[in-house]
């Protein structure tokens, strides 16, 4: 070996007292084709690729790896790729979300397990994000991110649909008798017409959003559309930077601090982004050993109005958005308003700062300026009360405003079944004015958290003509999801939260501009009926779902499990053969 700086793939290639493991190691990889020259003490490079055919968002990461890995090779690296649990949105059931835990320890072991030295993490489809940067960060070597990016835009009878949104818009049109069946289907067609994730500001676009504002993707990451070309250059560039990172030994928790955090929500709210992203930041947060709560999205997201017109809040989608401008010009305008931790670190080695104060804004229609925004009062709203001690959460730029400030009669669900069997009968004791409640659908209770929270209004409601009502839930709601919904109330009722307590008839009063969510009933009640009580439980019978529901923590925890919370390092036991 020559006298290159060792690193830690040295271990196994490289590792003089161990010859024998070394001939192992070093041997069987070269029954690839692989030639003697890569295994000269240069930085090996894992490619972490969530690809799946049944995640049709990352149904494209075969060429993105391909691109990371020229840039790999140009920076004098050898890129080697591998495969890990693809938790797909839209296939997987009962709710990916019961999945993400399990992939970032697929990713974690993957990482630490195998002679790498850094890492490029490819992808795109909601939690293979989160997934990913969790078990990177409980590792901790030098780490980039590379996004999908979205598809574009779908245009349906002359106008553009958006996926997801589309999705809710004409299955309550359809509810309604509206539309027909084959119309339905036809939109269906129009609205994924190419590779790439979500390209409303859906869960998958916002990751791709918070993984730049973290400062752990290159600019654009976020925002190029899956099948442009510069999405591929992003990649390769990417590829490059991870070899030098290596060399300068720049790992995930030198760039990632609680400034980058309160970069994220900063940005999460000027773009309209997911409610999601709040429990995905603090899982990652939890990883990585930073302190992060709900009152850090309160404390940081006061101030910040929408900015970004996307659909759901607004109208336009991610390919305009990119043409527009993407993160970086959003980033601007927040740093011009000294909003902004301007020296937090990037994984180019520059700060947020440096990357992003010269971006330009090319449609200010796309990307609204503070002094006329899409929302004035953007980000996400913590509730908190007697319902959600813990609290609860509320996206304004998707709500409506009339019922920001709202007292009605509740209509309660005890389960996802009970609302299915009960929401469109006639004789459900409902009108507009009354406040939808579903229970037993958080971490525990689903098990998973699953997105049925934005619960489809009553359709002797909707043929009023009305599209929204107060809806509070345990559970989440897709990030292409739109409505005065309020999620994640903590505790959640199947470990009898007080929202458990709530009952048909019981007056709730919500207001969002002072953050609260009251349940207009005694203490005392409320403690008698949380005595008897009777959660509804799902049915496990082992494996990982059991272990899940044994140790998965509150939504206001980010629901990780708790014994993987924190950083366990990148160190290993060699093996003996």
């Amino acid at each position: 070996m020559s006298e290159k700086k060792r690193y830690r793939s040295s271990e196994w290639y490289h590792s003089k007292s161990h010859k024998r493991d070394t001939f192992v190691h070093r041997g069987w990889m070269r029954n690839q084709g692989h030639p003697d020259h890569l295994f000269d003490g240069r930085p090996v490079i894992g490619i972490c690729n969530t690809w799946s055919e049944l995640t049709p968002c990352n149904g494209h990461f075969r060429e993105i790896a391909e691109s990371v890995k020229k840039g790999v090779y140009e920076a004098g690296g050898f890129p080697l790729e591998f495969p890990v649990f693809s938790a797909s949105e839209s296939n997987l059931r009962p709710t990916a979300m019961l999945f993400r835990n399990l992939a970032s320890m697929d990713v974690e072991e993957a990482i630490r397990g195998n002679p790498m030295d850094g890492v490029v993490l490819l992808m795109g489809c909601d939690k293979t994000t989160p997934s990913l940067l969790m078990g990177a960060a409980s590792v901790d070597i030098p780490t980039i991110g590379v996004s999908g990016g979205p598809m574009l835009n779908g245009h349906h009878k002359g106008k553009t649909i958006g996926s997801g949104t589309g999705v809710w818009q004409l299955d309550a049109d359809l509810s309604a008798g509206k539309i027909t069946e084959q119309d339905f289907k036809e939109a269906e067609i129009s609205m994924s017409r190419s590779k790439g994730n979500c390209m409303t500001m859906g869960t998958a676009s916002t990751m791709g959003s918070m993984v730049e504002a973290l400062g752990m993707a290159l600019p654009h990451n976020a925002a190029i559309p899956a099948v442009d070309a510069r999405r591929y250059s992003l990649a390769h560039m990417s590829g490059k930077r991870i070899v030098e990172m290596v060399k300068e030994n720049l790992t995930m928790s030198k760039i990632v601090s609680k400034a980058s955090f309160e970069n994220a929500i900063k940005v999460n709210g000027a773009i309209g982004g997911s409610t999601n992203a709040v429990i995905h930041l603090a899982a990652i947060a939890g990883r990585l050993e930073i302190d992060l709560t709900l009152d850090d999205w309160e404390k940081c997201g006061k101030d910040i109005p929408t900015l970004v017109n996307l659909q759901p809040s607004g109208k336009y989608l991610m390919e305009d958005f990119y043409y527009a401008g993407g993160v970086p010009a959003v980033i601007k305008q927040l740093l011009d308003k000294k909003l902004i931790n301007a020296d937090a670190l990037t994984v180019n080695g520059k700060t947020i700062e440096e990357n992003n104060i010269k971006a330009d804004c090319w449609n200010k229609d796309v990307i609204k300026n503070f002094e006329s925004p899409l929302v004035k009062d953007g980000g996400i709203k913590i509730l908190r009360g007697n319902i959600a001690p813990d609290g609860a959460i509320l996206k304004p730029s998707a709500a409506s405003p009339e019922l920001m400030q709202h007292k009605g009669k509740a209509v309660v669900f005890e389960s996802v079944e009970e609302f299915q069997d009960k929401i469109d009968d006639p004789k459900l004791d409902v009108d507009e004015n009354s406040i939808l409640v579903l229970k037993n659908c958080g971490p525990k209770g689903y098990p998973g958290m699953a997105e049925v929270g934005n619960m489809r209004l009553p359709q002797k409601i909707l043929k009023q003509g009305i599209r929204d009502m107060i809806r509070i839930s345990d559970a989440r709601m897709s990030g292409t999801a739109y409505g005065t919904v309020i999620l994640h109330t903590s505790p959640e009722a199947a470990i009898k939260g007080p929202l458990a307590a709530v009952q048909n008839g019981d007056l709730i009063e919500v207001d969002v501009n002072n953050g609260k969510l009251q349940l207009e009933v005694p203490d005392e009640v409320i403690a008698k009926r949380l005595e008897t009580y009777k959660p509804i439980l799902p049915d496990i019978k082992g494996g990982y779902q059991k272990m899940y529901v044994d140790h998965v923590m509150q939504a206001d925890k980010g629901a990780d499990l708790d014994f993987l919370v924190g950083k366990r390092g990148s160190e290993v036991k060699r093996h003996s053969h």
